[in-house]
């Protein structure tokens, strides 16, 4: 479908009106489900050992999904996909609380699993964000959407201890509330797409192919990752998302039990919300920043500000208020590359190989964040937590020399980045 430029210009505008009120619902329950977490797996399990666990599951799941959603997105557009996505997040909410109730472990976990399914959808929207925009504004576009989720991601664990004394009330674990919660945010969030988001923008972009092979992972994985395989910005802004996704993760997952062991339990929703302001809340200068100095410089920056947040959340445990600022700055260089590699890999892939390379770099993604969150509770159980900050400071070093020699070698070929 050809599109007119006032006629695309039209249903972008709409599209991103909707994906707004879709994305702040969805946000405030993945934020709010994320402040108790770790602290429901330490008290369901008595040790920290594997209260990351809870975090992996979910971010697992957002990886299991990631693949079949964009598939089926390819064959019926993006609406069916998030609602999909989001029916589900919203049925691992109810089962996470049974489990967590119940003292259940293995369906706590479960439920948690599917739970990621509707984080998949939070992530997926900026993705729909990019469908109608132009090349010069697809970052911008971006950052609007990923920056309209503040308002969920930072009121979410705002809201998490009127939820526990809610949940309490009705007679539950304190930990609980969040989870009844998060699974009514899911369902408006899925009602918000499954009545507004007309057209698809994907479908009125001529992205979809109903006659698509259906789900064959592995072999759609081999295929995206070949077509990726071929653009080094392609692999670099992959390799932005995955890095920026591990170390943000396995800091913050482990940040709410290191404040709990120094007698600040009650103020870990407060760096938690505002870890997440950091994520989202510059999303639109963010966005502009990549687009004028392109998105693998953009990437460098955020490498820097993603080490300086780990190195000042290992200072924390010398000034204690460097807590607030260090989660503060991981959250920015999450967002930095967020952004500059959803960009970069969106842009240096071809147009008919998008949708299925987006679902990879989702996949790749959520698996490094699950490894990330999984572990993080043994590094800080054997080592502690200024260990666990220090590895993430070498994984955005990591990021920063890849950025750079990324940039070197195009440079020296004469190719112009995608992005």
């Amino acid at each position: 479908m050809t599109l007119a430029v006032e006629e695309r210009a039209t249903l972008q505008r709409r599209t991103l009106r909707v994906l707004r009120f879709g994305v702040v619902p969805g946000q405030a329950a993945v934020a709010g489900v994320v402040a108790v977490v770790s602290l429901l797996g330490k008290d369901m399990l008595g040790s920290d050992r594997l209260a990351g666990l809870g975090s992996a599951a979910f971010t697992a799941g957002s990886a299991i999904i990631a693949v079949p959603l964009a598939a089926k997105m390819r064959r019926r557009g993006r609406r069916s996909g998030l609602v999909m996505a989001l029916t589900f997040g919203a049925l691992g909410s109810g089962i996470a609380a049974t489990g967590g109730q119940l003292r259940w472990f293995w369906l706590f976990i479960v439920g948690m699993t599917v739970f990621g399914f509707g984080q998949a959808a939070t992530l997926q929207a900026r993705y729909v964000a990019a469908d109608l925009a132009d090349d010069d504004d697809r970052a911008t576009a971006i950052g609007a959407i990923v920056w309209i989720g503040t308002l969920g991601a930072v009121f979410g664990p705002l809201l998490t201890p009127f939820e526990k004394r809610a949940g309490t009330w009705l007679g539950l674990d304190e930990f609980i509330g969040p989870y009844l919660f998060a699974g009514m945010l899911f369902g408006v969030g899925a009602v918000v797409y499954a009545i507004w988001l007309r057209p698809d923008p994907l479908v009125a972009v001529g992205g979809t192919d109903p006659h698509a092979e259906r789900t064959r992972p592995l072999r759609q994985l081999r295929a995206s990752y070949g077509v990726i395989r071929e653009s080094r910005g392609a692999v670099l802004g992959l390799v932005a998302m995955a890095a920026s996704q591990a170390a943000m993760v396995g800091v913050m997952t482990m940040t709410p039990p290191h404040m709990k062991d120094h007698q600040h339990a009650d103020l870990s929703a407060v760096v938690i919300a505002v870890h997440i302001l950091g994520m989202y809340g510059l999303a639109p200068w963010v966005g502009r920043y990549v687009k004028r100095v392109g998105a693998i410089a953009a990437i460098e920056a955020g490498a820097v500000v993603l080490g300086s947040g780990t190195v000042a959340a290992v200072v924390a445990g010398y000034v204690p208020a460097m807590i607030f600022v260090g989660l503060f700055l991981l959250g920015v260089g999450w967002n930095l590359g967020l952004i500059a590699g959803t960009t970069l890999l969106t842009a240096s892939v071809p147009f008919e190989s998008r949708v299925e390379a987006q679902g990879t770099g989702d996949l790749t993604l959520s698996l490094c964040g699950a490894v990330a969150a999984f572990g993080s509770g043994f590094v800080k159980q054997s080592a502690g937590y200024h260990v666990l900050a220090n590895v993430a400071t070498g994984v955005a070093a990591a990021l920063l020399l890849a950025a750079w020699s990324t940039g070197v070698s195009l440079r020296r070929a004469g190719v112009q980045p995608a992005a």
